[in-house]
């Protein structure tokens, strides 16, 4: 069975942001100085590093053939198998070439079609579709900057860092591979980095490994997303970094970027709710399930979108605090937010991270428990009852967790996120 390749040539005009600077693997160059691999089309291609990621990133601006992008670890056999029934011929890239698997269903390619991979946080991941153009949320003049990029290669946060270096003069990129990530705060004072998009459990991963090496980063902007967005995290950041735009985002594969705020406190303002603006995302709540009418959309899913996560009004703000199917705890008919109850925790000045979560119990039906890392510099370091009172002093009686494990790392994916 042949394996089509890549057209040669392409009509397309080169991307705005091609001579953009990059850092790949300690490595300067620009867009247009990255070695490009001939891909077969359709292609869902397993990039090995960080670098061969961009590198189909930049074939497909240049050439629009059909792509999914991910690292090898995402796809496992089964979806491997689904995406050669699919008719992608699924192409392993890394330094020694591009090692294709033909599809078991061969089809024609869908010009400029780009798939994402969902997180899988509510099951198994499924093929969601983009273009450039709907990946691409930022478009008007922006300040030169250069910006960290430490998402796994094809999720929805990598594409909107990557397209934003493509498509807009200006914004140079620094990519850190996996096994650089704990040292990334060096890696990006090295070569200028000043502003930087990650997950929540990234910056707080990162402010309990090393928060002196941060502060040495001179981060202008710094965006947060991925994960509920705290009050705690954002005063942490603002602590460290009292002169930059500390934002943050609510985007998905689903619905594209829908909410950004730059005010520095956690949540929206209610009066966002329901306000109709050409170009941009409505944001409604039915219920207490956030739904998103966006023009940034996967393909098909046109109209209100209901986005499975779940949303409280406190204040006048709109808080986003977690997946519907994992947030709610049920303690003896009374409901209670794994997520508020993780916002009190971290709330703590001596919590780096909190996971908040339900176990069964008798009669009630279940608890609230947690699992904490603690600041490295927490002292007098608090014990369980200190947590517990903490948390007693903040919420109801049935909200408070009834047993606090402190763990000695944060725990993190590969998708920058934590189980919470």
């Amino acid at each position: 069975m042949t394996v089509a390749t890549s057209r040669p040539a392409s009509a397309r005009p080169e991307p705005a942001g091609v001579d953009n600077r990059l850092v790949v693997g300690g490595t300067p160059l620009t867009w247009r100085a990255l070695p490009t691999p001939a891909l077969p089309d359709p292609a869902a291609v397993l990039a090995h590093t960080a670098g061969h990621a961009l590198a189909a990133a930049r074939q497909h601006a240049t050439h629009g053939t059909e792509l999914l992008l991910s690292t090898a670890s995402r796809v496992d056999a089964a979806m491997r198998a689904e995406l050669l029934d699919a008719g992608f011929t699924v192409a392993l890239v890394d330094d020694g070439g591009v090692h294709p698997s033909a599809p078991t269903r061969p089809r024609a390619a869908e010009p400029g079609r780009l798939w994402l991979l969902t997180s899988g946080s509510t099951g198994r991941p499924k093929r969601v579709g983009h273009t450039l153009d709907t990946l691409t949320t930022v478009r008007g003049d922006q300040p030169d900057r250069t910006w960290l990029c430490p998402y796994a290669p094809g999720t929805y946060a990598w594409w909107q860092v990557v397209t934003l270096s493509l498509t807009q003069p200006g914004q140079h990129l620094v990519v850190v591979e996996p096994d650089e990530l704990d040292d990334w705060p060096a890696v990006a004072a090295a070569h200028g980095v000043d502003a930087a998009s990650g997950t929540p459990t990234f910056w707080r991963r990162t402010l309990y490994r090393d928060s002196a090496a941060l502060a040495r980063v001179p981060l202008r902007q710094i965006t947060l997303g991925g994960e509920p967005v705290d009050q705690a995290i954002l005063d942490q950041l603002r602590e460290v970094f009292p002169a930059a735009r500390i934002s943050w985002i609510y985007a998905s594969s689903e619905v594209g970027a829908s909410i950004v705020v730059h005010d520095g406190r956690a949540g929206f303002p209610v009066e966002w709710l329901g306000r109709k603006t050409p170009g941009r995302p409505t944001i409604t709540v039915h219920g207490d399930e956030l739904v998103v009418t966006s023009p940034y959309h996967g393909a098909g899913l046109a109209g209100p979108i209901h986005t499975g996560d779940r949303v409280q009004l406190i204040d006048g703000r709109v808080l986003i605090t977690g997946r519907l199917d994992s947030d709610e705890i049920n303690v003896g008919g009374s409901k209670v937010s794994a997520g508020v109850v993780r916002a009190v925790l971290t709330g703590h000045p001596a919590v780096a991270w909190a996971r908040v979560t339900g176990r069964r119990a008798p009669v009630l039906g279940a608890m609230v428990v947690a699992d904490v890392v603690l600041t490295p510099t927490a002292a007098p370091v608090p014990d369980e009852a200190v947590l517990v009172r903490w948390c007693a002093e903040r919420l109801p009686e049935y909200a408070v967790p009834r047993r606090i494990r402190v763990l000695t790392e944060i725990p993190v994916k590969e998708t920058l996120k934590s189980d919470v």
